[in-house]
């Protein structure tokens, strides 16, 4: 089993996208993870609304601190939170420059649900 983990600086809208399509993609084979530097405490309405479109159930789950996670991870993303995101051990690590969706109008932001998933999609092809 591959374990992957998605951080941002919320974990409220990115990150919880990104764990949930490695989820919908990698089946059994994938441990998906997110996690946030300074974590709002909630998931974005609208991450749970635009999640819904593509059939996946965001109100599972909730917005936690980098020290909630541990263990060693084949895969670290962190995505566009610079200087926010703390090194994390990892096999592999990448930095997705994605814009936080969080203010988007809801083209925009479908446009950032979608770039994450072909990128999750590419990522555990390649784990």
């Amino acid at each position: 089993m591959k374990r992957v983990l998605f951080v941002c600086v919320e974990n409220a809208n990115r990150s919880q996208m990104a764990e949930a399509f490695a989820r919908m993609a990698g089946d059994a084979e994938v441990e998906a993870l997110s996690a946030g530097s300074r974590p709002s405490g909630v998931v974005n309405p609208k991450a749970i609304r635009f999640m819904e479109e593509v059939g996946y159930d965001l109100t599972t789950h909730r917005s936690k601190s980098l020290d909630e996670v541990q263990g060693e991870f084949d895969a670290v993303v962190t995505m566009g939170c610079g200087d926010e995101c703390p090194w994390v051990p990892a096999k592999r690590r990448e930095d997705w420059a994605l814009s936080d969706p969080k203010h988007m109008d809801d083209d925009g932001y479908r446009a950032v649900r979608d770039d994450i998933a072909a990128r999750v999609r590419t990522l555990l092809a390649t784990l």
